[in-house]
């Protein structure tokens, strides 16, 4: 009795069931992958069961775009199926790493006017070594904080771009993006002047002063926590308690800018905690800010698969009524501008 094991098939019939050519099955004969099991008188090719299976899994293979010395090796056991795989895994990695590359090049040179001489800038962007990008990044910082007070250069610092390993095709684009405004001395400029203007001027620099910096972290770290935990609690504006925390902010902010804890300075205070929100979202939005800055930021943080350093500033400076994140700006604000105003 034949059992299927002992069926022989035609070359058309293996092509059918395995999907491949019958060209393809002849080459990979002659090249000696998959010989036929035995022919015909007239010479026809037949195949059992088993160089079927041998061909579906050189299909399996050639559809991974597997060369043919790996699947030979993986056919003859020279080397294991797992270890063929990884070797091509490793190809089609890196290939992937390029054609990315290419991808991100590409997007960039259609968003923009490309020419030849460009082409070939971005293209070294994309393929740059860790140790050149971090030098373009420290040279851009070092250009555009120069003369900064310290406390604003290391905020500013802190922020820098890392391209994985493995980057995907936004944060390529993004590093390509970035690379070129830190190449661009009108970016330089507009970025320098900016800086200069938020943090080397007054009211920036005097924000950045050391003793305003210690206040911050200090005491300010310290009160501020509580009068926003206050303020979640439902205590009043003009609560014994929270006039009381009020009143030693002033004292010290005060003695931090060195002037008198007076009822001016009471007002003046009041007014800016009232208008906290719109402050906060005039600075954020601000086109300067957009164009500089915050765009250093926002590709920063595509490049890094991190949020915006100053995206929950923005959020919350956005959210008009306090809920289970906290509170909102403009709530606080206007409570601690009322508690301002009713202490002593």
């Amino acid at each position: 009795m034949t059992t299927p094991e002992d069926t022989l098939y035609s070359i058309g019939e293996v092509a059918h069931r395995t999907g491949l050519s019958v060209t393809a099955i002849r080459y990979y004969a002659d090249e000696g992958l998959v010989p036929p099991t035995d022919s015909t008188d007239s010479g026809h090719r037949l195949y059992d069961v088993d160089a079927i299976a041998r061909l579906e899994f050189v299909r399996t293979l050639r559809d991974l775009e597997t060369g043919l010395d790996q699947v030979r090796r993986a056919l003859a056991g020279t080397t294991s199926l797992r270890d063929v795989l990884a070797e091509h895994l490793d190809v089609i990695e890196n290939r992937t790493t390029d054609l990315q590359g290419k991808r991100a090049v590409l997007r960039a040179l259609v968003r923009q006017e490309g020419t030849a001489q460009r082409a070939i800038l971005l293209r070294k962007l994309v393929t740059m070594p860790d140790a050149e990008r971090r030098r373009l990044v420290d040279d851009f910082l070092d250009d555009v904080t120069a003369g900064l007070p310290d406390a604003a250069i290391d905020r500013i610092r802190a922020v820098q771009p890392t391209l994985p390993h493995d980057p995907t095709p936004e944060q390529l684009d993004a590093w390509i993006t970035l690379a070129e405004l830190l190449r661009d001395d009108r970016f330089r400029a507009a970025t320098r002047s900016y800086l200069r203007e938020t943090y080397a001027q007054f009211p920036g620099s005097e924000i950045a002063a050391p003793r305003v910096q210690e206040f911050f972290h200090s005491a300010g770290a310290d009160l501020m926590p509580k009068l926003m935990a206050a303020h979640r609690a439902g205590f009043s504006p003009d609560d014994v308690h929270v006039a009381s925390l009020a009143s030693e902010l002033v004292r010290q902010l005060a003695q931090t800018f060195g002037v008198e804890a007076d009822q001016d300075l009471r007002r003046r205070l009041a007014g800016r905690y009232h208008d906290l929100d719109s402050l906060t979202l005039e600075a954020l939005q601000d086109a300067e800010y957009t164009a500089t800055e915050g765009c250093y930021l926002e590709l920063v943080s595509i490049i890094n698969d991190q949020p915006h350093p100053d995206g929950a500033l923005l959020d919350d400076a956005r959210r008009e009524r306090t809920d289970g994140d906290g509170p909102s700006f403009g709530d606080f604000g206007r409570w601690l501008s009322a508690a301002i105003l009713a202490s002593r």
